[in-house]
């Protein structure tokens, strides 16, 4: 059962960014808002009903873990369950700090330039993304004021 969850949840959240970078893309509009909120909304939310439903069903499932020390962690995302709330765990939250991107992008005046990279990497390692994301746009910004 985790093997399969695992599968579903991962799948859900490679769809919600996949939607995150079209919508990104796209004209302001019905469709782009549309593909904005089943990829930045529902599908977090899904991801977020499962980690619950994950945390219930493996919760006592790894005596000796815990959060009070780095063996305790180790300890608790040994069981494959625990990882698997964790996975899903990770992949709600940084689908919604993704959309929190691309909502921060589409706002104002702002360039889309910098959600190039900086999405893909915030896939793969979100605080690298994050901060490639935060670095980009304000060098835009500067460049874009400066020419004023």
């Amino acid at each position: 059962m985790a093997e399969t969850a695992f599968s579903i949840v991962s799948i859900a959240a490679i769809l919600g960014w996949m939607g995150l970078v079209v919508a990104a893309a796209l004209r302001p509009g019905p469709v782009r808002a549309a593909i904005l909120f089943c990829s930045g909304r529902v599908v977090p939310v899904l991801l977020c009903i499962a980690y619950v439903v994950f945390l219930g069903h493996y919760w006592g499932s790894t005596p000796g873990g815990g959060f009070q020390s780095l063996e305790a962690v180790q300890i608790l995302f040994a069981a494959p369950g625990k990882m698997l709330g964790a996975w899903t765990h990770f992949l709600a939250f940084d689908l919604l700090v993704g959309r929190w991107m691309v909502d921060d992008a589409l706002t104002g005046n702002r360039s889309r330039i910098p959600l190039v990279l900086a999405l893909p990497a915030t896939f793969l390692f979100v605080p690298a993304g994050v901060l490639l994301y935060l670095a980009a746009r304000s060098i835009h910004q500067f460049a874009v004021g400066s020419k004023a």
